[in-house]
């Protein structure tokens, strides 16, 4: 398993194609098409996932924002968990400007949005329940230990990919293979 770079384990290439270990959305460099644009995330059960549209509105009922402010905001706020992506943001944004409902004004150079007359009551809908206060403290210290296992499994991982020997690399194998199993059983319970 050679990368193009003639390494063994190319780190990059599990990002890319493993980096959804967690929960969708679980932080900055994990499942980044996350909740905004795939699957679920921690607490909201299987196939949930949070309503961008409803996420933006309630940022923008506080203050107008940047688009890539309010990603950072979404991520700061649910703990890393849910960073939506900006392929689902800016089109919300456009939807949302299309609908009347936002106006963008040129700020330093960058857009940043602001409510309209015909946004404030959905806005202010919005704010009454925000997708981010599904996060609760315990969800968030949760994604947070297993986004840390899985990076120090990743690290030894790598390791043994670099400088372990082809024995050793079988070893490594059959550890992960045993693992996966052992993970699709929890679920299985």
């Amino acid at each position: 398993m050679r990368s193009r770079h003639g390494a063994f384990f190319d780190a990059g290439a599990w990002q890319r194609g493993f980096g959804s270990l967690l929960p969708p959305g679980a932080g900055r460099g994990w499942g980044h098409h996350g909740p905004g644009g795939r699957g679920g995330g921690w607490g909201r059960g299987r196939g949930g996932r949070p309503n961008v549209r409803q996420a933006v509105l309630a940022l923008l009922h506080e203050r107008p924002m940047h688009g890539y402010e309010m990603i950072q905001e979404l991520e700061q706020r649910t703990g890393g968990i849910w960073r939506p992506s900006p392929g689902s943001v800016y089109p919300t944004l456009q939807l949302l400007e299309d609908e009347g409902l936002i106006v963008a004004e040129e700020s330093g150079g960058r857009k940043r949005f602001v409510l309209t007359d015909a946004g404030r009551p959905e806005a202010e809908a919005a704010a009454q329940n925000a997708p981010w206060q599904e996060y609760g403290a315990e969800n968030v210290s949760q994604a947070q230990e297993f986004r840390d296992a899985a990076i120090g499994i990743m690290d030894a991982l790598r390791q043994v990919g670099f400088n372990g020997t082809s024995e050793q690399r079988a070893q490594a194998l059959e550890v992960l293979t045993e693992t996966r199993r052992k993970l699709y059983a929890i679920l299985a319970d």
